[in-house]
């Protein structure tokens, strides 16, 4: 039996005042290519962070207020959290929107046994779509991670994918998302209702409905997705 890594602990204590918590990770294998480390050395093992529901956003909400003007605040916020707990806890903390690209979709999948829903969204066995990574935590030592428990893939079994028709234009067909024709229709009247309430391909999943974002928080991604 693998018991859990006491690193796993603290990293928990270090985000949990941030709204965040580890999302899973796991050990790099041998010949797999993994993201180097400022000394050189290549990453052994990574800990994604991220969080559930809306519990980032009273957090995010009083660091956006103090650093008010700060471009993609949502970035900046979460760069600043996870480069001070990698710093503390002698990791290195790597984002989604740097460059190069990282696998984070890949990394998630893995270390959560996650498959994504028809919207291209990762899907959570309890949450659904309300939720997110915000970065990673690399290390470079080989950390103990619990087992992983295989999830089924709710989506295979929703008969009628009402997340595919709830959009007013149609921007999902269950293979891509028409991003130019979202953004359009966010940019006229007609696009209110997505623009103010969240997108509504996103409300209609029935998984973990009770846990979705606040409508202040719903009116922040629309509006970062909108003006990207």
């Amino acid at each position: 039996m693998i018991v859990a890594d006491p690193l796993l602990d603290q990293i928990t204590a270090a985000l949990e005042p941030h709204g965040l918590v580890p999302r899973g990770g796991f050990v790099f294998g041998p010949g797999e290519t993994a993201p180097g480390l400022h000394h050189g050395a290549a990453a052994r093992s990574v800990v994604l962070a991220g969080h559930f529901g809306s519990s980032i956003w009273p957090h995010f909400t009083r660091w956006r207020q103090a650093h008010s003007g700060q471009p993609d605040p949502l970035d900046a916020w979460s760069k600043a959290v996870l480069t001070q707990v990698a710093d503390k806890l002698g990791g290195q903390a790597v984002f989604p929107s740097d460059k190069p690209y990282l696998p984070f979709q890949q990394w998630a999948k893995r270390a959560e046994s996650l498959s994504a829903s028809p919207l291209g969204l990762l899907i959570h066995p309890e949450y659904g779509l309300w939720q997110a990574f915000r970065g990673a935590l690399l290390f470079d030592r080989a950390i103990g991670f619990p087992a992983v428990p295989l999830n089924n893939h709710l989506c295979d079994s929703c008969i009628d994918k009402p997340c595919l028709h709830a959009c007013p234009v149609d921007a999902f067909d269950g293979t891509g998302f028409a991003v130019d024709r979202c953004r359009g229709h966010l940019a006229v009247p007609e696009g209110a209702l997505c623009r103010d309430g969240g997108c509504l391909a996103r409300l209609a999943c029935p998984v973990g409905r009770e846990h979705a974002y606040t409508p202040e928080q719903q009116r922040f991604h629309m509006a970062a997705f909108a003006s990207a």
